[in-house]
């Protein structure tokens, strides 16, 4: 996670003195061996010592002499490392194979060993990020297939639908090879997010080219006729999108670029296939749809807009009334910022747990400090032992001695503590990587060794770099938020030449996006941020199509008829083509929820199925009604609004 922070964040800096001055790295792992004596666990300290990738092992060896007997030595210590025969090791993983490392380390431990930690944490999410997008996949086409079938009148239909966008989204996947490399986050729900996001696109070419069939004999103009009426319609969807996805790219914390930048790439790649190839695909297999065509699967909505309006008031009560509450509710969400724990059927989520049962959680927090003043380093270190939660403090003051010059010592001893310019201490705690504790711990550290050495002594370690990763979401949050409404808001003030019709569609959306992630705080949930705030922009972009696709319809039917009759016309002909569309993005997201072990992933699906249900009441219930109540000044803030006049 901290290659995704800003180069200024201190976890970054810090990762790159040790990278540059020492060879070991931050414990970052802890692996327990069970039933195990004291000879045997040295034994495997040894052998995971020797694994190519752990570049240092730490034990009990290394905090006292174990030729003392265990009985009287000081028993809170000698419990962090080894307890009822099972021994922790406190390990160091290299950064970027996690997953060989990891694997390696199951083969020393054997089956009754256990890994928790940040490394096997990220080898989960790296193993199975492909592996769980391929079963989404394998779960998603035929659920969209299905939607698709009910909404079309021929079976091969959908096919050309999943061909025009599959073949986008695998050209944007190839395009990741000139980036270079992709997060997992991306991996996962990029591609899905991208099919579900513009299938609508087609649905709407498609639906226009089946009613123009009906006018004219000619396949080819009726598609110039399709494309002609859809082109506004998804050029306007395509570029809400695209300027949501956009603003994720302005996120210091660079999982949101990272993700913005795929998505971007997925959207233009679409609409382009959806232009371009698309209509040639349906031109040259028209005939197919002809042959395979079949009844039509859709209900009648006819009365549906007449009962719609009845509720009116209501409904606009109702969404008032929760309004408030679900903002404020919102702001006030419980957040994670890391992958937190793996979940419990997971080998790393199970192993997780053995480990904490036997021997609590245990964080390592890395300090680096200029190197030279032993007197200053003996206070920090003094005071550093004296903080609420810590269990040990790694330093060479304490541990080889302030008295012992490091020149008259093995080279092996003195490069786990200093280096040219710094030195290392490790601080040890009894807590987990993040939360209201350990965050108060990473801030007592660094105030501490702020009070001696100021802005050039640094920390680093998972939760250290869980802190700096809240830091940074946080500032970035409010102007991924602004970025989105304000550029959401200029595409719909040019696509519908009105102040207000932007105003009402922003509110009916947002107000869907804080009922959904005001959820967790009435659940008391806790909510990942990176998902969080993904979400508050994807959900934004993605539904926002809806409304767009209502009102378009209501305005071109408002030109011809009163504002009562326009809403239920509306409402009448587009429910349906709506719901398909929520259907198809909700079972995107619920499928990621399902099929996901990662947290981070798991926490945008859930969010993403959720908020598209929303979106879709949302915008059946409360726009037409809020579309009502403006309409007069709707019509004095729209450009030639040209809407109807009723005679006296």
């Amino acid at each position: 996670m901290v290659d995704y922070l800003p180069d200024d964040a201190q976890s970054t800096q810090a990762m790159d003195i040790m990278e540059n001055e020492f060879s070991g790295a931050v414990p970052n792992t802890s692996v327990m061996v069970m039933d195990v004596t004291v000879q045997e666990a040295l034994a495997y300290k040894e052998r995971l010592s020797a694994i190519d990738g752990v570049s240092e092992v730490m034990w009990l060896d290394d905090v006292m002499d174990l030729k003392t007997p265990l009985e009287v030595a000081e028993q809170e210590m000698v419990e962090n490392y080894y307890k009822d025969e099972n021994a922790l090791f406190s390990i160091s993983v290299r950064t970027g194979d996690e997953v060989t490392i990891t694997d390696a380390i199951y083969e020393v431990i054997g089956e009754d060993g256990a890994i928790a930690g940040e490394a096997i944490n990220t080898a989960s999410s790296q193993k199975m990020a492909g592996t769980e997008s391929l079963y989404a996949g394998l779960l998603l086409v035929p659920i969209i297939i299905l939607i698709l079938v009910i909404s079309t009148t021929s079976w091969v239909e959908p096919i050309f639908f999943l061909t025009a966008i599959g073949v986008s989204v695998l050209i944007n996947l190839g395009t990741n090879i000139f980036i270079g490399e992709v997060s997992f986050v991306t991996q996962s729900v990029a591609p899905i997010l991208q099919l579900a996001v513009s299938l609508d696109y087609a649905v709407f070419l498609l639906h226009s080219f089946s009613d123009y069939r009906k006018k004219t004999n000619n396949p080819e103009e009726a598609m110039a006729l399709a494309m002609k009426k859809s082109f506004p319609a998804i050029t306007a969807s395509a570029a809400t999108t695209f300027f949501g996805f956009i603003a994720l790219t302005f996120m210091e914390f660079e999982i949101g670029s990272d993700l913005g930048l795929n998505l971007v790439k997925g959207i233009v790649l679409s609409f382009i296939s959806v232009m371009i190839f698309l209509p040639a695909l349906t031109l040259f297999f028209y005939k197919w749809m002809d042959k395979t065509k079949h009844k039509s699967f859709i209900p009648s909505f006819e009365g549906f807009g007449n009962k719609v309006v009845k509720w009116k008031i209501p409904s606009l009560l109702l969404v008032f009334a929760i309004l408030i509450p679900a903002f404020l509710a919102q702001t006030n969400t419980a957040f994670t910022y890391g992958l937190g724990v793996q979940p419990e059927h997971t080998r790393a989520g199970s192993d997780f747990k053995i480990i904490e049962e036997s021997f609590g959680e245990t964080t390592p927090i890395v300090l680096l400090v200029p190197r030279g003043e032993v007197a200053k380093e003996e206070e920090l270190v003094s005071d550093l032992e004296g903080l609420d939660y810590v269990t040990s403090v790694f330093a060479y003051v304490n541990t080889v001695g302030s008295v012992i010059p490091p020149e008259y010592l093995d080279e092996s001893i003195t490069n786990e503590f200093y280096s040219e310019n710094y030195s290392r201490i490790v601080i040890n705690t009894n807590q987990g990587t993040e939360g209201e504790i350990p965050f108060s711990i990473v801030e007592k550290v660094k105030q501490t060794s702020a009070d001696y050495y100021g802005d050039k002594a640094l920390s680093l370690g998972e939760s250290a770099t869980l802190y700096d990763i809240k830091e940074t979401v946080t500032k970035d949050n409010v102007l991924v938020n602004i970025l989105t409404v304000v550029t959401i808001a200029i595409v719909l003030m040019v696509s519908f030449r009105s102040f207000t019709i932007p105003l009402v569609l922003l509110i009916t959306i947002q107000s869907a996006v804080w009922i959904n992630l005001s959820i967790p705080y009435f659940t008391n949930t806790p909510l990942v941020f990176v998902g969080y705030l993904i979400i508050s922009t994807v959900q934004l972009a993605a539904t926002v199509d809806y409304a767009i696709l209502y009102t378009e319809a209501y305005n071109h039917h408002r030109k011809e008829m009163t504002a009562i009759k326009a809403i239920k016309k509306t409402l009448d002909e587009k429910t349906f083509s709506i719901s398909i569309s929520a259907a198809i993005l909700s079972s995107v997201g619920f499928i990621l929820w399902i099929t996901s072990s990662n947290p981070i992933v798991a926490s945008i699906g859930l969010l993403l199925g959720r908020g598209a249900l929303l979106a879709f009441v949302m915008v059946v219930l409360f726009l037409p009604a809020m579309l009502l109540i403006f309409d007069k000044f709707i019509k004095k803030t729209t450009y030639k609004a040209n809407f109807y006049k009723e005679e006296k």
